[in-house]
């Protein structure tokens, strides 16, 4: 059982936390709900239509900003418990940083549990039926924005859909198939495809056209099951951002583009955020416990909650700073995700060493 200080802790922290996160999501929902009325009163997209969709998106934000809620939370529970001299308290009892620290890292642990469950299970799944309410309510399609549709590689094809309906239905299917010598084989056109799991993509009314030689064949078929590897998994990385991708999701779309010879950056850096991000909650507990052994002539608690959100803003500022310098720029995809998290990380060591010291 967990000392009684240590729940004690845990119970200010993640009261602290959860007011905090729940402030956030209630900002965060007006300002995406405001976002949406641009596109209200247009194809049919009612303001129950926008409600709904940020609703759905929020264990995205949830995940988004909890490492950040924690931060400010800890803050301000910690800050109030010194001002209180509790801490001073403990630490005459013979509490030392180290096993304070390590009492935070336990107390911790729920987060990075949290962080994880709504980035791997939640937040996808939600993210991408958002998209898809989204779409069916606007009356739209995926690829409608792209005067040619869709282009994708799949081994030796090239195939161009002309939409991807929000059920990842096909419409305007175009198979251009070459061989071993890059030498056009075969063209193939459908009208509709859906996907069959076990089978493939059955496609109806099709045409197809081969090449041999000096001549070709036309070929009109009812149906045609395409064999491919491209699933409905795949084309759904169109409505969801990577970052918002699971960690399954983005392993087996970044092994299709590397078995098409296609740029994977974005994807591998993506993948290692994903990796790392649940542990951000850990750093910003460690950032907080130095503002804990602050005396109150250092400021008060407003004043530090304040530095709180400044330091979080700038954590998520980085973050996708580095995300972006990282695929712009080419670099190895584990570093573009790990620095912001390490640099914070040797900050929260450095600030517990210089309080320490005094």
């Amino acid at each position: 059982m967990l000392p009684v200080y240590v729940r004690y802790l845990g119970r200010e922290i993640y009261a602290s936390v959860f007011l905090v996160l729940l402030a956030f999501l209630g900002l965060f929902a007006f300002f995406d709900l405001v976002n949406e009325l641009d596109e209200v009163g247009k194809n049919g997209y009612l303001i129950h239509h926008a409600a709904i969709y940020v609703a759905m998106i929020m264990p995205g934000r949830v995940y988004e900003l909890l490492p950040i809620a924690v931060l400010i939370g800890s803050l301000y529970a910690l800050t109030t418990l010194a001002r209180h001299s509790e801490i001073t308290v403990l630490r005459a009892s013979g509490l030392s940083t180290g096993r304070f620290l390590a009492s935070l890292l336990a107390i911790g642990s729920v987060f990075v549990l949290l962080t994880f469950v709504f980035g791997e299970y939640l937040a996808p799944p939600a993210e991408r039926a958002a998209q898809q309410w989204r779409l069916a309510a606007t009356r739209s399609m995926v690829s409608q924005e792209l005067r040619t549709g869709l282009w994708v590689r799949d081994g030796k094809r090239f195939v161009n859909v002309r939409n991807v309906l929000p059920d990842t239905s096909l419409q305007g299917v175009r198979i251009y198939e070459f061989d071993g010598s890059n030498a056009l084989v075969s063209i193939s056109e459908a009208e509709t495809g859906v996907y069959v799991d076990g089978q493939g993509w059955a496609l109806n009314q099709v045409s197809q056209t081969r090449f041999q030689g000096d001549r070709t064949e036309v070929a009109s078929m009812p149906a045609l099951v395409w064999d491919s590897e491209l699933t409905p998994n795949v084309l759904s990385v169109l409505m969801v951002v990577p970052e918002r991708m699971s960690v399954g999701t983005l392993y087996s779309y970044i092994r299709h583009l590397s078995e098409n010879n296609q740029k994977t950056t974005r994807y591998e850096i993506a993948l290692w955020k994903k990796l790392v991000y649940p542990f951000a909650s850990l750093v910003m507990l460690g950032l907080a416990l130095p503002f804990a052994y602050m005396q109150n002539r250092a400021g008060g608690v407003s004043l530090k909650v304040f530095t709180g959100i400044m330091i979080g803003v700038g954590f998520h500022l980085l973050n996708g700073l580095f995300s972006n310098l990282g695929v712009i720029n080419g670099w190895v995809p584990a570093v573009a995700a790990l620095t912001p998290s390490i640099v914070f990380l040797v900050a929260a060591l450095a600030a517990m060493w210089w309080v320490e010291r005094r």
